[in-house]
């Protein structure tokens, strides 16, 4: 996949020049509504023998448009978004820099210099995708101002009758109902990051955990503890374990920010630096203040058998208890 990076106005050596179907949209998740837009891009690209092309935007037009409730966080940074592209076969992946300038180009000079000067003959988008100043733009006006381009509307994609969208993926994750949160994006939650230094507190109650500082700039799920699975450098191997959001009240009134601690069933090794992937399964429950340090453990043993026995069940083991 080759990617494209533009900042206003677009020069002509980063233009496509062979016919194209494209998808628009931000696409932060890639959840089951993204998911359909890529089968009809799929669909419409094989029928027509075009290349297929996505579009999107970096960062958020909330930056720029909506300061006081801008969007800083994300689901699939654009390095994760990229990524996860890259397994969809696609040919190019443009990624237009939203700024100001370019929050003030026009709906029909965004379709000319955006679109057509980019070969594109088939444009699909959500039915609520918007475009140009003020957004007065969309797929209807596109196709009646430019009636040679086939503009393909793609429907809203429920969930248990409720609309599939990141926003309600973001709170949902939020909020702590992480199976809704994985549900609506089809795959398992994910946030990368590099194993720090921390406290060491957790060795001497019989806890070793792995402090991760993410990679990027990720929507942290709700404090809490997790059922998580994580792979460690490039090696391909899963392992598991418990994870823990959040500010450690049994030990601080006021830790400044949220920490991600991750025990990893089985396991004693050295692995500061490591960078790691962290997949979240289930949310156990909420972080809690304990009054001590024994009540604290006891508790943490409960987490860690409940974490175990869904995890075995996630990855099919055989398992003879419930808990």
């Amino acid at each position: 996949m080759e990617v494209i990076e533009i900042t206003h106005p677009i020069q002509e050596n980063q233009l496509i020049h062979e016919d194209i179907a494209i998808v628009l949209g931000f696409f932060d998740g890639l959840h089951l509504g993204h998911q359909s837009l890529f089968q009809k891009l799929d669909e419409v690209a094989k029928a027509k023998g075009l290349k297929k092309a996505i579009m999107t935007f970096d960062p958020h037009p909330s930056v720029v448009l909506n300061p006081k409730q801008k969007r800083t966080t994300y689901l699939t940074p654009l390095e994760d978004k990229i990524e996860m592209l890259e397994e969809k076969d696609i040919d190019y992946c443009i990624v237009v820099n939203f700024s100001s300038r370019f929050a003030d180009v026009s709906p029909e000079e965004f379709v000319k210099d955006y679109l057509i000067k980019n070969h594109a003959q088939v444009i699909i988008a959500g039915f609520d995708f918007t475009f140009g100043k003020y957004g007065k733009g969309n797929m209807a006006m596109m196709q009646e101002y430019f009636d040679h381009l086939e503009c393909i509307t793609v429907s809203k994609q429920d969930l248990n009758g409720e609309k599939i969208s990141t926003t309600a993926i973001r709170e949902a994750l939020l909020t702590g109902n992480l199976s809704e949160a994985n549900e609506a994006l089809g795959y398992r939650y994910r946030i990368k990051g590099t194993v720090v230094q921390g406290e060491k507190r957790g060795r001497t109650i019989g806890f070793p955990t792995a402090n991760i500082q993410p990679s990027d700039d990720y929507v942290l799920p709700a404090k809490g503890v997790y059922a998580v699975s994580m792979k460690i450098g490039s090696s391909d191997k899963v392992y598991r374990g418990v994870c823990n959001v959040g500010v450690k009240p049994t030990f601080h009134d006021d830790l400044p920010q949220v920490v991600i601690e991750v025990n990893i069933f089985d396991f004693d090794e050295n692995i500061y630096g490591e960078r790691v992937v962290i997949d979240w399964h289930h949310y156990l429950r909420p972080e809690l203040k304990f009054d001590g340090i024994d009540p604290l453990v006891a508790q943490m043993n409960q987490d860690k058998e409940r974490a175990k026995y869904l995890l075995a069940v996630d990855f099919g083991d055989e398992v003879s208890y419930n808990i």
